[in-house]
């Protein structure tokens, strides 16, 4: 072969230019690709902390909310149900808050940090349905002290959400991390560090 005429400045030209324009190709292949990994906007919102003014919950009063998808029921208890707490607990299968179903800063007799504010998922750990809050003595059975009850199987919760012996459910309602920046806010879905839950 001839190699008169080759022009390698030409050439080694043609192939930088080419492998250029392949890997900008690629780029623009590949930033999609690696986009549709991130979590949508949507996604993002719905597991971030939610903040509510609990400013004008009086005793008895319920605040429904959700957050990452679950509803979250926010009340205020009466002094009536604060007292209530320590004599109900020989009629609770887990008085204590053994099985570990809320942060370590809610493992008192109120489950929560305020006594006054109750935080707990919505959610029957029987068989996932919505337990009904019903503070009013007497309001599911004549010797109903106030608290939970689920209308599916009959699971039965006091105003700390922790659960009656003899019914379906197996353990507590689940309390969500969540602190209170000032007394009249709660934010739900983060500990009070700071640290997404």
């Amino acid at each position: 072969m001839d190699q008169e005429g080759v022009n390698n400045s030409r050439r080694r030209f043609l192939a930088w230019t080419t492998t250029g324009v392949g890997a900008i190709g690629a780029g623009f292949t590949a930033v999609p690709f690696l986009n549709y990994w991130n979590p949508s906007a949507r996604a993002q919102a719905a597991g971030a902390p939610v903040e509510q003014d609990v400013s004008k919950l009086q005793a008895g009063q319920v605040i429904n909310m959700e957050w990452r998808g679950k509803p979250i029921i926010v009340y205020r208890r009466s002094e009536r149900h604060l007292a209530s707490l320590a004599e109900l607990e020989g009629q609770l299968r887990d008085p204590q808050s053994q099985v570990d179903q809320q942060p370590d800063y809610c493992r008192n007799q109120y489950r929560s940090i305020s006594p006054e504010i109750g935080v707990l998922v919505a959610i029957c750990t029987h068989l996932g349905c919505s337990p009904l809050y019903r503070p009013e003595l007497g309001s599911v059975s004549a010797d109903w002290p106030g608290g939970f009850f689920c209308p599916c199987h009959g699971s039965k919760f006091d105003v700390a959400g922790r659960v009656f012996k003899g019914v379906p459910a197996p353990t507590n309602l689940e309390v969500p991390p969540h602190w209170f920046p000032n007394e009249n806010t709660l934010i739900v879905g983060e500990h009070q560090e700071g640290g997404a839950a």
